[in-house]
């Protein structure tokens, strides 16, 4: 289905707008100066862990652990991420780190 340019701008639009409301949104609901509201402040504090948690979940959810690696590398990249951040407390160089060494672990070790 090709879009007329009219029906593309509309589209760009309708994204550019409900990305811009959804990051100006929050500062013109709770400004610098109020108090946000406790269930407010308990999401900010929650949904982080719980949505790494999620995501580990669903990482490992296709994992054949009666199959050979046995989810090894998988559990070593786990082990790796969760080791680099303790040591360097950075959340990036954890994960990009913890990919790599999955990446190395399915492509070479264990292909």
């Amino acid at each position: 289905m090709t879009l007329t340019p009219l029906q593309t701008l509309a589209i760009i639009a309708a994204v550019a707008a409900g990305t811009q409301l959804t990051r100006w949104l929050p500062f013109c609901l709770f400004p610098e100066n109020r108090q946000p509201p406790a269930v407010v402040l308990y999401l900010g504090r929650v949904l982080p862990p719980a949505m790494m948690g999620l995501l580990v979940v669903y990482c490992l959810k296709d994992v054949a652990w009666t199959a050979a690696p046995h989810g090894l590398p998988e559990l070593l990249a786990i082990a790796a991420v969760a080791l680099v951040h303790v040591w360097k407390g950075n959340v990036l160089l954890s994960i990009a780190g913890g990919t790599v060494l999955y990446m190395v672990l399915v492509q070479a070790v264990f292909a």
